[in-house]
C-alpha cells in the first residue's frame, strides 16, 4: 500500500518531464507518418500550384490565311500574323500578389487540419497513460489480493477460516483479475488508434504519469495569445485580406488591354507587313464584378467577427470546464495525501479488529477513490489539451 502511495503522489506531484517529452515524440512520429496529413499537404501544394496559374501573360496566338483568288488571274493572297495580348503591368502585379494571399490561406487550412489530428492523437495519448498507470495501480491490488486469498487459503485448511470467508477473498481476486483483462482490452485499443494516426508504424507510450500542466492564471491575457495562434481564426482573417486583395483586382480590370504584334500579306506582285495594336475595353464583361467583390468582403468581415465570438465563448467555457476539473483533480490528490488508512486496515484485519466483509468494503472505498484520483487527472489532462490545442 506504501508503493500504491508513492506512485500516486509522483502521479501527482508534477514529476512528468518523461510523460511529456514521450507524447512530443509520439506527436512528432505522427505529424510525419499520418498519411492523411500527407494527402493533406500534397492537396495544398497542389492548389498553390494552382493559384499561380494563370497570372501570367496570355499565349500567344499565331495566324496564318491562304486564300484563293477569283478569278484565277488575278492570283492567291497570303496573310500571316503574330499577336501578344498583356495587360497593364500593375494587373500583373496585382494577379502575383493574389496567388500569394490565397497561398497563404491554403497554409493556414492546413494547419487547422494538421491541429486537429494532433489533438485526437494527443488524447487518445492522454487516455493511454490513464490506463498504464490504472493497469500498474491494479497489479499492486492484484498482487494483494493474492496474498490474502493465499493467506486465508491457509487458515481453511487449518480450519482457522470458513468457505463463506475463502470464498469473498476469491471473489475479491476475481474482480481485480476482470479490471485487468478490461483495462487491457482499452489499451490495446487505443494503441491501434495510434498506430493508425502513425501510417500503421508501431507506436510505443508505457508512460504512466500525465504532463505538467501550467494552468493560466488569467483568461483574458491568455486568450489574447491563443487568439493569436488559433490556424482557424488565422483562416478567417487571411480571408477577408483576400476578398480586399479581390476588389482591388476586380477594379482594376475594368483598365483596358493592349495587343502588340507582327503582320504580313502577300498577294501577286505586291506584299505588305508591320507592326499591329489592339485595345480591348472591358464595357459589359467586368460587370458587376467589383461589387461581387466588395460582397464577399462584407461576407468574410462577418465572418471573422461571428467566429471570433463563438471562439472566444467556445474557449471560455473551455477553460471554465478545465479550471473546475482541475480543482477536483486537487480535492482527490489532498484526499489520498491525508486520507490514507489502507496500512491500518490490512493491520487490523491480520489482527482480527475487523471482519473480512468490513475490510473488503472499506479498502474497496479507497480504491475507489484511486480510480476516481485517476479519472479525474485524465479528465483535466484531456480538457487542457483540447484548450491548449493551437501550441500543438
Amino acid at each position: 500500500m506504501k508503493t500504491i502511495i508513492i506512485t500516486l503522489l509522483m502521479l501527482f506531484a508534477g514529476i512528468t518531464l518523461n510523460a511529456q517529452t514521450s507524447i512530443n515524440s509520439v506527436l512528432a512520429s505522427i505529424e510525419e507518418n499520418n498519411t492523411t496529413l500527407k494527402s493533406l499537404r500534397e492537396s495544398a501544394e497542389a492548389e498553390k500550384l494552382d493559384n499561380k496559374t494563370g497570372i501570367y501573360l496570355e499565349n500567344p496566338e499565331a495566324g496564318f490565311n491562304y486564300l484563293w483568288g477569283n478569278p484565277t488571274d488575278i492570283g492567291n493572297r497570303t496573310d500571316f500574323s503574330v499577336i501578344q495580348t498583356f495587360d497593364i503591368p500593375t494587373i500583373t502585379g496585382m494577379k502575383s500578389r493574389m496567388a500569394g494571399e490565397k497561398n497563404n490561406l491554403v497554409e493556414w487550412q492546413y494547419k487547422a487540419d494538421r491541429m486537429n489530428i494532433l489533438l485526437e492523437a494527443k488524447q487518445y495519448c492522454i487516455e493511454l497513460i490513464y490506463y498504464n498507470a490504472l493497469k500498474e495501480e491494479l497489479a499492486l491490488r492484484l498482487q494483494h489480493a493474492e496474498t490474502i486469498a493465499a493467506g486465508y487459503k491457509e487458515r481453511l485448511d487449518r480450519g482457522d477460516a470458513n468457505i463463506l470467508e475463502y470464498n469473498k477473498v476469491r471473489l475479491n481476486l476475481s474482480t481485480v483479475q476482470g479490471e485487468i483483462s478490461r483495462v487491457d482490452v482499452e489499451r490495446n485499443a487505443l494503441i491501434e488508434q495510434l498506430n493508425r494516426l502513425n501510417g500503421g508504424n508501431d507506436v510505443f507510450l508505457d508512460d504512466r504519469l500525465f504532463p505538467e500542466i501550467e494552468f493560466p492564471l488569467s483568461f483574458e491575457s491568455w486568450y489574447a495569445e491563443a487568439e493569436q495562434k488559433n490556424p482557424v481564426l488565422a483562416y478567417v482573417k487571411q480571408e477577408i485580406e483576400v476578398s480586399k486583395k479581390q476588389v482591388s483586382l476586380s477594379k482594376a480590370m475594368g483598365l483596358p488591354t493592349f495587343s502588340a504584334g507582327y503582320m504580313s500579306e502577300k498577294v501577286v506582285g505586291q506584299r505588305y507587313q508591320g507592326i499591329s495594336v489592339g485595345i480591348s475595353i472591358p464595357l459589359w464583361a467586368n460587370k458587376n464584378r467589383v461589387k461581387q467583390a466588395q460582397a464577399a468582403v462584407r461576407a468574410a468581415e462577418s465572418k471573422e467577427t461571428d467566429s471570433k465570438r463563438r471562439f472566444y465563448g467556445q474557449l471560455q467555457i473551455l477553460y471554465n470546464r478545465t479550471l473546475g476539473l482541475k480543482g477536483t483533480a486537487d480535492t482527490y490528490r489532498n484526499s489520498l495525501e491525508t486520507a490514507n488508512s489502507s496500512d491500518l486496515l490490512k493491520k487490523a484485519l491480520d489482527a482480527g479488529e475487523i471482519s473480512l466483509l468490513d475490510y473488503i468494503l472499506e479498502i474497496g472505498l479507497y480504491y475507489n477513490t484511486v480510480n476516481q484520483a485517476l479519472e479525474a487527472e485524465r479528465d483535466y489532462q484531456k480538457a487542457y489539451a483540447g484548450l491548449s490545442a493551437a501550441e500543438l
